[in-house]
């Protein structure tokens, strides 16, 4: 018997064989991940952690999947998904100095949460209804934009280590939190996160908000996307790079660069995720051969026998 097999075993109905993984991130594409588990309390991440003791199967958590790109030959390990317990937003809690604390499950998505905040007049992750990810993803990557990110007001993280079966609240130093990025390993899943916000006033919190939602659908795409592809290098835009290397609206099979934001790049409906990689590939060596800078991907590549 198989590890996978064995793990699937002993989670009985909690584990999902051959389960779609691509349909879940916002490209829309891709395949399947061999197990899936949507753990909706401690109890079931638990079960999950005993699953896995003793394995070396790979896990991978999979948020609200704004920020991954799944191979079409799918993902060979246990895929993990929050929701129930995890999905819940604590009522705000009075800190010094008018300012607030509140506690979001990993599952929550940022524009919910930013939308409720914001309604309540409170200040701080007005950004956040942009990014289509969730708190925990949020945290993992140190999600931003509009020149605010998560680590200027996260105040605490509560991680649960899978390979441990162990959980503990981390402050933000001790996450390394930088440029898109973070020091969470593979098998650590955020399943709150406190943040700091400052009282104010809720409208001028909601224009705030609805200012963001009108940039975004004026200078970026919709469609089946996973927001930047790159992430921009010391002091230059990975979009600027990208068309001037004259690789903005090219097309690799059924995925383009988009034509309204040359760091975008789109899948066709029903398209391929290899596709979408490869013109990846496509784009930064053309960048790489134009400008001499090698561009980091800003997305998850899943599955993929070259990581990138």
């Amino acid at each position: 018997m198989s590890d996978l097999d064995a793990i699937a075993l002993r989670l009985g109905a909690l584990a999902q064989r051959d389960a779609p993984l691509g349909a879940r991130t916002t490209y829309r594409v891709g395949g399947t991940a061999a197990v899936l588990v949507e753990a909706r309390t401690r109890g079931d991440l638990l079960a999950l952690a005993d699953a896995l003791s003793g394995t070396a199967v790979e896990v991978l958590v999979v948020g609200r999947g704004s920020n991954m790109l799944v191979a079409d030959g799918g993902f060979a390990g246990v895929a993990v998904v929050l929701a129930g317990d995890h999905e819940m937003i604590d009522e705000p809690v009075d800190a010094d100095g008018g300012i607030v604390h509140v506690r979001a499950g990993g599952a929550v998505a940022l524009p919910v949460l930013s939308r409720r905040l914001a309604e309540r007049g409170l200040q701080g992750l007005e950004w956040a209804v942009g990014v289509p990810g969730s708190v925990g993803g949020a945290v993992r990557m140190n999600a931003g934009g509009h020149g605010d990110d998560t680590s200027s007001s996260l105040v605490c993280a509560e991680v649960f280590d899978l390979r441990a079966a162990a959980a503990a609240t981390r402050a933000p130093e001790s996450l390394a939190l930088g440029y898109r990025r973070s020091s969470l390993r593979e098998g650590e899943v955020v399943t709150a996160a406190t943040f700091s916000l400052r009282r104010g006033d809720a409208d001028a919190a909601k224009r705030a908000v609805a200012e963001v939602v009108r940039w975004r659908r004026e200078h970026q795409p919709g469609g089946s996307n996973a927001g930047s592809i790159f992430a921009n290098p010391p002091g230059d835009h990975a979009a600027r790079l990208v068309e001037a290397a004259g690789a903005k609206g090219r097309r690799r099979g059924t995925a383009a660069v988009s034509d309204k934001h040359a760091n975008f790049i789109q899948a066709d409906a029903a398209g391929s995720a290899d596709d979408v990689a490869a013109l990846i590939d496509d784009v930064r060596r053309l960048v790489e051969e134009a400008s001499g800078v090698s561009l980091r991907t800003e997305v998850v590549l899943v599955g993929f026998e070259d990581p990138r």
